[in-house]
């Protein structure tokens, strides 16, 4: 919350144990232990801008009906000097309080006079938190659910930072295991058809036109060299020369999309420091893996998962779960963060209890480990879903996504639900420069409130700072709703940080938008009452501040112009 409004909780909650004591004190409540209360926002604006329940949670403790304790309590409040101006009861002992003017005003004060710094906090307590999202398989492009989890995964990145986290973001690259395998064995094929062999694709293989691609790129530069070498030697080279120019590419149009990561930590890492071996040997002394039909089994179903799992198969090579556990350990025990965040796929809802009971076994707390599910995306264009098939090659990627629609729609767009909700991607709307789209209707509101500003620049409006006397002049309806919203956005941040939606920040900017369109088409900005003028413009840039500081958290533009 934003330092107003905590500071204002905190001198109501001040308020009513004085006012109780004060009621004790003179004989009109009995002597008794004050009772745990709370005070929460009202969602109706008529039930006050704050409300308690202490005269209901008190009516054990002083032996009185609710409302005889609520009238003797609010006879003893003293709201001389504070930011409140009245209060009153209502039903069987509810205490609404109502905000003064100067509680807007120094709202509107404290969004200018904190610039950049609006919304943060100190609620994370500088505690380290690394974010894992994307990990897209480095054997070919990137996807449409790859778009959306590197667009959730970053802003939830962004969100955690404001909200008082050291973050660090990281992308795991699978460079080993299975799908190196598969890649090699497609690669190897499209090769050796290159090279006038006559042999087919096998049916689970990527089919991709990257692979062919890539293929016929080794072929230019290697010739029909490798047709004799072994098998194994011709698919290592292959994947040797065509794995790093993947890996590059993900990097490359992640950074078009505005997405940075503080490492790439490849799986091939824990393989070769030993870690996964360390992983298999500290369970083995645990204590909890056992051995049967020659492979090495987990006990994970004594650990919350609901059945046991193989860690070694009988060929004597490791199941893909094990350099995970390895990957997890390096985050949480050997680089020491306090806690680790995944950003996965809604395929993943099994992974989790598998790796928690990893943790656990391991002696780590596993609610160090957060998992965010993700839920599916469907594209739709004309009304009609658009069914593409990633195994042929003609899956969207993320690069056709963004030659399409523009990155700031891209961001915007996969943010506009929780992670754990499908979403229908409207590729029409997106594209689209109107109201109807959300990311164009807040872009608008503050290129229009840079083009008032502009104007009233112009035409020699005094941009003095105005006085408490004029900013308290704002209390109109739709200015205090406006004002309002405003003050409730370091809690957002705090909200989605909890909940790790960053949907919340878009949902908030996009109400933002609304209540200033809702108040500019009601009040006159740059008008012949200088003073209310002044307070007004002082609003705008309050409203446009907020607006940048958000897009900025989301690494969405914040034109002046459209």
């Amino acid at each position: 919350m934003s330092k107003i409004v905590k500071q204002t909780e905190e001198q109501l909650k001040t308020l009513i144990t004085a006012a109780v004591n004060t009621a004790i004190k003179d004989g009109e409540l009995p002597e008794a232990e004050l009772p745990q209360f709370i005070i929460e926002k009202p969602a109706d604006k008529k039930n006050g801008d704050f409300s308690t329940n202490i005269a209901m949670a008190g009516a054990r403790a002083f032996r009185q009906a609710p409302r005889q304790i609520a009238e003797k309590i609010v006879s003893k409040l003293d709201l001389s000097g504070t930011l409140f101006e009245r209060a009153e009861i209502a039903g069987p002992g509810f205490i609404n309080l109502y905000l003064s003017q100067d509680y807007y005003s120094a709202i509107v004060r404290d969004v200018i006079d904190s610039g950049a710094q609006y919304g943060r906090s100190d609620y994370g307590q500088g505690k380290r938190v690394i974010v894992e999202f994307v990990s897209a398989n480095p054997t070919g492009p990137m996807h449409i659910g790859n778009a959306r989890g590197g667009a959730i995964g970053d802003c939830l990145a962004s969100v955690l930072d404001a909200a008082g986290y050291n973050v660090w973001r990281e992308f795991y690259v699978n460079d080993a295991g299975n799908q190196i395998e598969k890649f090699g064995v497609s690669l190897e094929t499209r090769y050796l058809q290159l090279c006038g062999e006559d042999i087919e694709m096998p049916e689970d293989a990527y089919h991709g036109a990257d692979i062919t691609a890539h293929a016929e790129a080794f072929k230019a530069e290697y010739g029909d060299k490798f047709v004799l070498a072994s098998g194994e030697e011709r698919k290592k080279a292959l994947v040797d020369f065509a794995l790093p120019k993947n890996i590059a590419g993900l990097e490359s149009d992640l950074k078009k999309y505005r997405i940075v990561y503080d490492n790439w930590f490849r799986e091939s890492t824990v393989h070769g420091d030993g870690s996964v071996n360390k992983v298999i040997e500290a369970l083995k002394e645990r204590g909890v893996t056992y051995e049967e039909d020659g492979a090495l089994w987990f006990k994970a179903s004594e650990f919350g998962n609901d059945k046991d799992i193989v860690l070694i198969r009988s060929n004597g090579l490791p199941t893909y779960i094990v350099p995970d556990i390895a990957y997890h350990y390096n985050k949480l025990v050997t680089r020491g963060f306090d806690k680790a965040i995944d950003v996965l796929g809604a395929d993943h809802h099994g992974y989790v209890p598998r790796m928690k009971a990893a943790l656990t076994a391991l002696g780590i707390d596993a609610d160090r480990l957060d998992v965010v599910i993700m839920q599916m995306v469907r594209l739709v264009r004309d009304g009609e879903m658009i069914k593409l098939s990633k195994r042929s090659g003609k899956a969207i990627t993320l690069n056709t996504l963004l030659e399409e629609i523009p990155i700031d729609a891209a961001r915007f767009f996969f943010n506009l639900r929780e992670p754990n909700s499908h979403f229908d991607f409207d590729l029409e709307l997106a594209a689209k420069q109107s109201s109807e789209n959300p990311v164009y209707y807040v872009q608008y509101a503050h290129a229009r409130i840079c083009s008032i500003l502009r104007k009233a620049e112009e035409s020699g409006a005094d941009f003095k700072a105005p006085g408490a006397d004029e900013l308290n002049r704002l209390s109109s309806d739709e200015e205090r709703e406006l004002i309002s919203h405003l003050s409730a956005l370091t809690g957002e941040i705090v909200s989605a940080a909890k909940l790790y939606d960053p949907a919340k920040l878009t949902h908030y900017v996009v109400e933002l938008a609304t209540l200033f369109h809702k108040f500019y088409n009601t009040h006159r900005v740059v008008c012949e009452d200088e003073g209310l003028m002044r307070a007004r413009l002082y609003l705008c840039t309050a409203v446009k501040n907020t607006i940048f500081n958000i897009l900025k958290m989301l690494k969405i533009d914040a034109p002046e112009k459209m």
